[in-house]
Order: structure tokens, then C-alpha cells, then sequence
């Protein structure tokens, strides 16, 4: 099956992504909207069908925001989902209950996964120029000088790109071809997951047992899902914990009548801690589990896909349109694996501080928790999720002021979401005012003013969005438009989360990013030398004059997979 135009058989594309997994879907979404010509090629024959990922974080609903598919995905969803971590004797150690929605979106969403991936495959279907072709796998790819050359399986006709973006999961082909390694570990102790139908349970919150008996975790999903976790001991086999009569012995502690769940699949898996040695070679990327991957504990592996996709989809649209030189997909890798590389090592604690089976350290462990939790510091510390690495660029596609920059800086960090009004619009999300590339933001001033006419037009040409901030009480003052022009978005700070936002900072001119991350930030009087600094960084050209290329083709061929497969969570 295949979403194209009238140019079904089209074999001169600019982008090939290998997978049409939920980063593959996301990051098609992402290049549709910016009109690059994009294939998937996915060796399964449909998308999967069991649930994965079960947890999505406001990041990644933002992300779904920007390519017009959060209305879909929302049904799927449970927002602000509790997590609770308990002992061996079921007694609480701590919650996560995170109150923020500084981005827009609650910070913890149950969902479920194979309705969310069909609603990022049906967002497709907006666009002639994205087509995905199912039961094909790359068999080989030539690397030249101007572009790649991808044959499939099944496809007599090689298809022609600008760029190959890897997102087909652990046992990436695309990562084999790029010849880079896998680096870090794979834990010993194996788990045995368990989705079920009709939750037994049917409350709406999530668990995590602390248990050295058997460590477990316990899922609320939409839509009457549940899933279980339970750790598998050293002396049960593979096919032990396979059997319908183990899953029902695990899951009597739990529900009255194990026998008669219903069970939607049951799964042994294994945690991996990896990271690609490079995320990018030439006209190869690599995104989502290709690229990293993590254990669920944190539910980031399925979100920090997402975040790759955001990063460089819109840097990909912006060398493939011309609007910047390919350097500037050097900056995905300087961005993203910092990030990553940190969620990996948050993931990795939390299963080593969950998992102990040995009786002393787990009571010692529970009494530093319960110690910690008594501080009303460390309590909120917990509870509202503050432990969880934000996205922060000190170096990549950001001008900083200073180097290092001082951790007050904005710079390199996402921008706040709230609800504001414009003057044609009441109680409307911030970045649907933004659009989906780039935008100059103000506060009490007009960025037309502020740039002068020449930076103003250059933003201009490159499709940015110009926003006034200003308090409510303000939004209409002047609305025959003699304080700005047509070109100039007014915005009224409809709760007040702008101002404090200001408040606390002491820029006041923001030049903002497809993906909302900062490129840039000064008082106002600096904007047309900052704004001439971001437009050089964002349209870098190659040293040396030579493209990026091989100087003459590459063969490389898919070999058999040997390496960790895409794991559950």
C-alpha cells in the first residue's frame, strides 16, 4: 500500500527513510508539511499492531501539535497520569504527579500506540509528495557525490535521494551500512511483559513495585489496557515464562481471577543501554531506537525518538529547500546525543535503584527514599518530575551571547506554550500562533521596529512569523494598525505566563526555531546584530568548497541483523 500523487512510481525523491515506525511517521509528517519529497520503505507489510510505547510526555504531543495530528491522537490518551513507587509490602515510597504544562501538554500521558502510529500514517495522506511503501527493506545503497542511490527488495527501479534517514529500530540495516558502532550494554535480567484487554484493574494510574521478591510495574493504557512487567529470575527459563500457566501465577497477586484475563500478547525482553557512535555520515542520519535506545523505566525511548524527528526534520527542510547549507545537519548530532546520552544513563539508574532482588540493599534503599521524601524540596524534586533532563544546546544551531552560557540563559532551551489571545483569536496555544517554522517573539515591542527593514525582510524570505507580545489589558490598543503592520502578530498575555517568563529573564527579543528551541535571545536594542549572527549560523556552507559526499560511490550491502532488536516501552 502506498500514499503517493499521480507519480506513484516516482524514483527521484529528496528524502528515503528507512521504517515506518512512529519516529519514521513523525519525521514524514514533519518534512510533508515543509514540502520535501520524502519515501518511506518499511519491510513489514502494516504497521505493528500490539502496544510498545506506553507513555508520551508533553515534548512529544507538542511535536504532534506541530504537524496538525494532537487532535487525532488525544482519544488515545490518558493525560496526567500518575506514577506511584512502592515496597515489597505494597506501602508507597514516592509519586510522580508533575502539575506543569509550561510546553501546552500534561508531562505524563498513557497512550496507546498503535492507534497513535495509524493517526501519524493517516497524516500522510495530506500529501502527494510523502508516499510509504510497505514489504520493501534496503538491500543496497550507493553513496556519490550528488545524492544516494537506494535499491529495495521487490523494486526493480533504484530510488535516487538527497539524504537516507535510518529509523528502523536496533537492529538497524541503516546503521550497519553507515559503519558505526552500537556502544554500551545490554542487561542480563530478562522481563516478561504482559498486555492485557479489558483491564482487570481499571483504575487510571500506573505503579512500580520496588519488589525484591519480583520487581514489577503495573500500566494503565487508554482504551482498557493494562500492562505488566515482572522481572524473570535467573533460574526460569525463556519458555518458562511463556507459558499462559506463569503469566496467571505472576498475575494472582494482582487480579481475583488471572485465568480469565484477556491477553493481548505476552513478550520476554531484555533492557538495552546503547548509543550510536555517530548519528550522522554523509548523506546518512540515523533517528529513534537506530540511533539510542534505553530501558522503559523513565517511558523515553518512544519519546526521545520524537525528539530526534523535531530536531532534524526541520533542518532537513531547510537544506533540502535551499534556505540553508547541508552543515547544518552536523548540528543534529551536537544537539540530540548530549540529550539522549542523558536519558540513557536517567533510565539505566532508575531500573538499578528499582530492580534489587537482595533484601538489605532493598531496605536500605527504601529508607533513603522515605528520608529523601520527608524534605519538602527533594519531595516536589520527585513529584513533579524535575529530575528529567530538559533539552539544552550549548552548541549547534544556537547563537550564544557567551561562552559557556550562564544557566539563566535561554538560549539552546525550549520556549514556553501557554494559551494567549491575538486580535482575531481568543484562547489559542501559543505555537499555533508561531506556525510551523521560524518566528522573532517580542515582548512590548514591535520586531519590525527592532530588526529594521533589512533583517526584517530576510526573516520574511525565509517564512518567519513576527509576534508582539504584549499584556492583555493591551491587545487592542491601536488596532487600526498604526503601531504595526499586517506582517506583525499581536499577542495578548492571556494568563500572564509571558510576562513571567519576561520577568524572570532579562532578554527580551527571542528568535525561535521550527522545533521552539531558542536559536537566540537579547535585550531589544541587540536584535539586528543577533539576528545578523543567527542568520549566518543557520546557512553555514561546507569547508573546502567539496560536498559531503564520497568523491566516487560507495557500494554498501544490508547485512543479517546480530544487534538488539526495538525493544518494549
Amino acid at each position: 500500500m502506498s500514499y503517493w500523487g499521480a507519480d506513484v512510481a516516482a524514483t527521484d525523491v529528496d528524502v528515503v527513510i528507512i521504517g515506518a515506525g512512529p519516529v519514521g511517521l513523525t519525521l514524514a509528517n514533519v518534512l510533508g508539511l515543509q514540502g520535501v519529497r520524502t519515501l518511506i520503505a518499511e519491510e513489514r507489510e502494516t504497521l505493528i499492531d500490539y502496544p510498545r510505547g506506553v507513555g508520551l510526555d508533553d515534548e512529544s504531543l507538542r511535536t504532534f501539535q506541530s504537524i496538525g495530528v494532537v487532535d487525532r491522537v488525544l482519544p488515545h490518551t490518558v493525560p496526567n497520569q500518575i506514577l506511584r513507587f512502592f515496597d515489597g509490602n505494597r506501602r508507597l515510597l514516592a509519586e510522580m504527579a508533575p502539575p506543569d504544562a509550561r510546553f501546552g501538554w500534561p508531562k505524563r500521558n498513557g497512550f496507546v500506540q498503535p492507534l497513535v502510529d495509524a493517526e501519524l500514517l493517516s497524516g500522510l495522506t495530506r500529501f502527494d509528495h510523502v508516499e510509504v511503501r510497505w514489504g520493501h527493506s534496503m538491500v543496497s545503497c550507493a553513496d556519490g557525490p550528488d545524492g544516494v542511490t537506494v535499491q529495495l527488495s521487490g523494486q526493480a527501479e533504484p530510488v535516487s535521494a538527497r539524504y537516507v534517514i535510518g529509523c528502523d529500530g536496533g537492529r538497524s540495516a541503516t546503521r550497519r551500512l553507515m559503519g558505526v558502532t552500537f556502544d554500551g550494554t545490554t542487561s542480563a535480567t530478562r522481563w516478561l511483559v504482559i498486555d492485557l484487554a479489558n483491564d482487570p484493574l481499571g483504575h487510571p494510574n500506573s505503579e512500580v513495585g520496588a519488589d525484591p521478591v519480583r520487581p514489577y510495574a503495573s500500566i494503565s493504557i487508554a482504551h482498557g489496557i493494562r500492562r505488566f512487567e515482572f522481572m524473570i529470575h535467573a533460574d526460569e527459563s525463556d519458555e518458562l515464562a511463556q507459558e499462559p500457566e506463569f503469566a496467571q501465577k505472576l498475575l494472582a497477586g494482582f487480579v481475583p481471577h488471572p485465568d480469565r484475563v484477556d491477553v493481548i500478547r505476552r513478550r520476554v525482553y531484555t533492557h538495552h543501554s546503547r548509543i550510536a557512535s555517530s548519528f550522522r555520515v554523509g548523506r546518512f542520519l540515523l533517528a529513534g531506537d537506530a540511533a539510542h535506545l534505553m530501558p522503559v523505566w523513565q517511558g523515553q525511548g518512544y519519546n526521545s525518538g520524537i525528539r530526534d524527528a523535531a530536531n532534524l526534520g526541520w533542518k532537513l527542510a531547510a537544506v533540502v529547500n535551499g534556505q540553508a547549507a547541508d552543515g547544518l545537519l552536523d548540528s543534529y548530532d551536537v544537539e540530540r546525543r548530549k540529550h539522549a546520552r542523558a536519558m540513557i544513563d536517567l533510565s539505566t539508574m532508575v531500573g538499578r535503584v528499582i530492580s534489587p532482588t537482595n533484601r538489605h540493599v532493598a531496605a536500605l534503599r527504601d529508607r533513603v527514599i522515605r528520608a529523601a521524601s520527608v524534605v519538602p524540596t527533594l519531595k516536589r524534586y520527585i513529584l513533579e518530575m524535575r529530575f528529567k533532563p530538559m533539552p539544552r544546546y550549548s552548541e549547534g544551531a544556537v547563537v550564544h551571547a557567551v561562552t559557556p552560557p550562564p544557566p539563566t540563559s535561554p538560549v539552546g532551551t525550549l520556549f514556553i506554550q501557554p494559551r494567549v489571545d491575538t486580535r482575531e483569536q481568543q484562547d489559542v496555544l501559543l505555537d499555533d500562533v508561531l506556525g510551523a517554522w521560524f518566528a522573532v517573539l517580542c515582548w512590548n515591542n514591535d520586531p519590525r521596529a527592532l530588526l529594521g527593514a533589512e533583517a526584517f525582510e530576510k526573516w520574511k524570505s525565509l517564512g518567519a512569523r513576527f509576534i508582539a507580545v504584549r499584556p492583555l489589558t493591551q491587545l487592542h490598543w491601536n488596532a487600526d494598525g498604526s503601531s504595526g503592520t499586517q506582517d506583525v502578530i499581536v499577542v495578548g498575555d492571556r494568563t500572564g505566563a509571558l510576562k513571567a517568563w519576561f520577568d524572570g529573564h532579562s532578554e527580551s527579543v527571542l528568535f525561535l526555531r521550527p522545533d521552539r528551541c531558542t536559536a537566540g535571545a537579547c535585550i531589544a536594542q541587540r536584535a539586528p546584530e543577533l539576528s545578523a549572527a543567527i542568520f549566518r549560523a543557520l546557512t553555514l556552507t561546507p569547508e573546502g568548497g567539496e560536498p559531503r559526499g564520497a568523491t566516487r560511490p560507495v557500494l554498501y550491502v544490508a547485512q543479517p541483523a546480530s544487534e538488539p532488536s526495538r525493544t518494549v516501552g
